[in-house]
């Protein structure tokens, strides 16, 4: 099933509406979210004369690696559109990309990265001002709410929270333990190993698997050093390598006004669920697990950051604890708001914000998610407000 036709991904207008606008496109995300389909659909879409090239092929990163603009313009003749997949195999990209943007700036040039290594930080000085940057993660609740229908969606909640959201594994029923595995397994570090940032592939793997039993709880790079031997400073290493392949993210605490108040502490959640539990290799339904609250809490993290991020809404997040163990799971400020929230897989009666942090931020808006009430908050940014 070709995934951009059977669910609209959010970001492909935005990015057809650049083209041919005189800046380069960069379009990151993990391996196997759908970039590849996604830029291929644009390119037919635009009906422009398109060359492909692929960073994973050695005579492609031989062309574009250290070249020069005469070298360019003969390789792309006159050809319209240049898609660079996997861009981030390519030895100084950003200079080769600076050349194409400035040398031309007749050609559309659309560049794909699986990582943020190289594309991301190499071009972050050359691309200054010539590059429009979006990023695409495994489909969002949204995505999938436009295809299916809110009611169909929180059927399949339960599944989502097992299974996660990764195109493939969304439309292959039936085949989700046997794809996921093979994602972990096969995909998961790829851009880590291959770009030589890690000599310890079985470290790493230790250290997302203690990563993965550790979503909703606050995590000691000490500690966790000591879990899997080796010092912090490596094993923060190892979580920035993870962030920039769009494995994990991070929260860090919220801290303004209370002494009490943590101030250098950080959870770590998966940017899809479906991964975690495979690193975990557990599956189990909702009803026969323990860490029900912890997959509620990194569900509704990551579809809250994919919102935003798609509905060019940038924000400020944090969670937010004190010493004596008051806390709220999400602190979001956006265009000068701060909002509090609380997110409950059963609850009884609606949570409440502590009265330590609504004395210490008067104004902050505060709510609470349920399963009853997430879409307001994955898909308005408003929920029981109050």
């Amino acid at each position: 099933m070709n995934t951009t036709n059977s669910i609209n991904r959010i970001i492909a207008g935005q990015i057809s509406a650049r083209i041919g606008k005189g800046k380069i496109i960069l379009l990151f995300g993990p391996r196997q979210s759908g970039k590849t389909t996604l830029v291929r659909g644009i390119a037919e879409d635009s009906g422009l004369d398109t060359l492909w090239l692929s960073g994973d092929e050695a005579d492609t990163r031989a062309l574009l690696s250290n070249t020069t603009s005469t070298r360019l313009k003969a390789l792309f003749g006159s050809k319209k559109l240049v898609i660079i997949d996997e861009a981030q195999r390519i030895a100084n990209i950003g200079l080769t990309l600076k050349l194409c943007a400035d040398m031309i700036p007749d050609i559309q040039v659309v560049a794909t990265g699986s990582s943020a290594f190289e594309l991301a930080d190499a071009t972050s000085e050359p691309l200054t001002g010539r590059k429009y940057e979006y990023h695409l993660f495994p489909l969002s609740f949204g995505e999938m709410v436009t295809h299916h229908g809110v009611m169909v969606e929180k059927r399949l909640l339960e599944h989502r929270l097992i299974y996660g959201c990764y195109p493939e594994v969304v439309t292959s029923p039936g085949e989700e333990r046997e794809l996921l595995s093979l994602l972990v397994d096969s995909y998961l570090y790829k851009d880590v190993f291959s770009l030589g940032l890690t000599k310890k592939p079985a470290l790493l793997e230790r250290i997302v698997q203690a990563l993965a039993l550790q979503i909703g709880s606050e995590v000691s790079y000490n500690e966790l050093g000591q879990l899997v031997g080796a010092d912090k400073e490596t094993v923060e290493r190892y979580i920035q390598m993870l962030e920039k392949c769009y494995v994990v993210f991070r929260l860090t605490s919220f801290s303004r006004n209370l002494r009490n108040e943590l101030k250098k502490s950080r959870k770590i959640y998966f940017w899809d669920i479906g991964v975690r539990n495979a690193i975990i290799r557990n599956f189990n339904p909702p009803h026969l697990r323990q860490d029900i609250g912890g997959l509620w809490e990194n569900f509704l993290l990551a579809e809250r950051l994919k919102a935003n991020h798609y509905g060019g809404q940038p924000a400020n997040y944090w969670f937010w604890r004190t010493h004596s163990q008051q806390e709220i799971d999400y602190i979001e400020e956006q265009g000068g708001v701060l909002s509090a929230w609380e997110f409950k897989w059963k609850a009884s009666r609606p949570p409440r914000v502590p009265k330590s942090f609504l004395d210490a931020y008067p104004g902050c808006v505060t709510g609470y998610v349920t399963p009853e009430t997430m879409e307001d908050f994955l898909l308005s940014g408003e929920q029981n407000l109050g």
